[in-house]
């Protein structure tokens, strides 16, 4: 699985923009690496009953969740919605023919636009969106929560499935 991602620690001194950016592709990263090598078998299996979680879907509410935030929300870009109308919150649900591999490209993809969406940003420029209030510092704060929160998900499928484990 190659994506282009590559995993590397974030500064220990550097500025609040650079910190936080780099706080969310580690985490980013971090969601690829805990994908990479499975199956699609593994990756769409639920290994910690009764939850319904699956690596794959983790990784498809993660790209979701890049495209509303960054791109729709904050950049106000024009994109299709990431979710459907059955699934408004957007929950971890699997489309029939996916792939682990074709989910973890479309989440590199994602995230590459979601950077570029905020490039230019300042991180208190208030997001453009439809009845938005939020700041780019809120919008990466939420993310880095958010993916972490999915990368601890992430290790402990992962660890249920195959007994990888890491860091």
């Amino acid at each position: 699985m190659t994506t282009g991602m590559e995993r590397r620690r974030p500064p220990q001194a550097a500025g609040e923009r650079e910190t936080l950016t780099a706080m969310l592709d580690f985490s980013r990263a971090t969601v690829l690496q805990k994908v990479a090598g499975l199956t699609d078998e593994q990756a769409f299996a639920a290994p910690v009953p009764p939850s319904t979680l699956t690596p794959a879907g983790i990784v498809k509410h993660l790209t979701g969740v890049e495209r509303f935030w960054f791109s729709i929300d904050f950049a106000g870009l024009d994109l299709p919605w990431p979710w459907s109308e059955e699934d408004p919150h957007g929950g971890f649900p699997i489309a029939p023919g996916e792939t682990i591999e074709e989910l973890a490209s479309a989440y590199a993809a994602e995230c590459e636009r979601s950077r570029s969406s905020i490039v230019d940003a300042d991180l208190d420029e208030v997001a453009r969106g439809e009845d938005q209030t939020f700041t780019l510092r809120y919008a990466l704060v939420h993310m880095i929560e958010e993916t972490a929160r999915h990368c601890g998900h992430l290790d402990l499928l992962r660890e249920r499935t195959d007994g990888a484990t890491g860091h």
